[in-house]
């Protein structure tokens, strides 16, 4: 993986981590509705004007509403919610950990639809190793939790898995202010009758609405932004492995900010998600041949070259946009 990849890859552990801590504080006193208005309409506010200023947003809108509909539903309205409304029932940290499901989720739908992305051993195993480090915190939350709020959060990976398949098949060329704003939007505008008609009485509370401003601001308006890119630059599939490195941030969020506990499972399972993380992110080498197969993109080692050009590119061919691959927080 290149070093921007490296570094949008784990930037996005970190904003798309605190989320579960956000919403968990900001659950206790809005309706899963009305957080869900407040992150859309904030994370609106800040890109709109952006992407109005690029020029082209009527023109984009027109040519690629329907897989912009399908992203906003998938990635946004729906998912959103039913991570909210889980978390009234499971702690923050078991939140991030289902998410983790993500990676394998959309390391099979890819299959189903198609790719033929090469999945080396290496890739693998990290892919199991992340789920086991979920599995040993999670079974015990599926035996004595809330079964429908556990069923929830896993709608809400099938929806973050799907999203980024959508983008690499029918958006990949469309710029990431002119796809995010008017998907935020849309969900501001549907959930903005219940998230009205539910708020409070009286006034949150400060911490919670600096959670409510955190989850608009850094991690819908600046986390859809680094995610788009991290897309384009490492694919559709590894760029969701970030996941594995958000439950992390998550326990230790809960633990520092919400007295959650820190048990010696949750710790073996930090080892087992972070060492999952490393390997599925990795490129496989193919042996015969003495080649590098990029898998899950068109991911180029050499990406010191200019944006989207890569030395082995034919010439003729069209170049894509910065990071392109040919192609989902909390």
């Amino acid at each position: 993986m290149s070093a921007r990849g490296w570094a949008l890859f784990l930037l996005m552990g970190v904003i798309w981590g605190v989320p579960y801590l956000m919403i968990k504080v900001a659950v206790d006193a809005v309706s899963p509705s009305g957080v869900v208005f407040v992150r859309c309409a904030l994370g609106a506010l800040v890109l709109f004007p952006l992407a109005l200023r690029g020029g082209g947003l009527v023109r984009t809108v027109r040519t690629h509403w329907a897989p912009m509909l399908a992203f906003a539903c998938i990635e946004i309205i729906g998912p959103w919610w039913t991570l909210t409304d889980a978390e009234r029932q499971l702690s923050s940290a078991m939140a991030g950990l289902l998410i983790a499901a993500v990676p394998t989720i959309g390391v099979i739908l890819a299959r189903l639809l198609g790719d033929e992305e090469r999945l080396g051993r290496r890739r693998r195993l990290g892919l199991g190793l992340g789920l086991a480090g979920v599995a040993v915190l999670a079974a015990p939350e599926l035996s004595g939790g809330s079964a429908w709020a556990i069923t929830e959060v896993m709608l809400t990976a099938l929806g973050y898995a799907t999203a980024p398949l959508i983008i690499a098949r029918r958006l990949k060329d469309v710029p990431t202010l002119q796809l995010i704003a008017p998907c935020l939007l849309l969900a501001a505008i549907v959930y903005a009758p219940a998230g009205i008609a539910s708020w409070p009485d009286t006034t949150p509370s400060g911490k919670v609405l600096a959670s409510l401003v955190g989850l608009g601001v850094l991690c819908t308006a600046l986390a859809f932004v680094v995610f788009l890119e991290l897309i384009r630059e490492v694919g559709p599939t590894r760029a969701v492995v970030f996941t594995y490195i958000n439950p992390a941030v998550a326990v230790a969020a809960g633990v520092a900010f919400l007295d959650e506990p820190l048990t010696g499972p949750i710790a073996a399972a930090f080892v087992l998600i972070l060492a999952g993380s490393f390997l599925a992110t990795a490129a496989t080498s193919d042996r015969g041949g003495g080649k590098e197969t990029v898998a899950a993109t068109n991911m180029d080692p050499t990406a010191d070259e200019p944006a989207g050009r890569s030395r082995r590119s034919p010439p003729g061919t069209a170049e894509e946009r910065p990071g392109s691959t040919g192609q989902g927080g909390g």
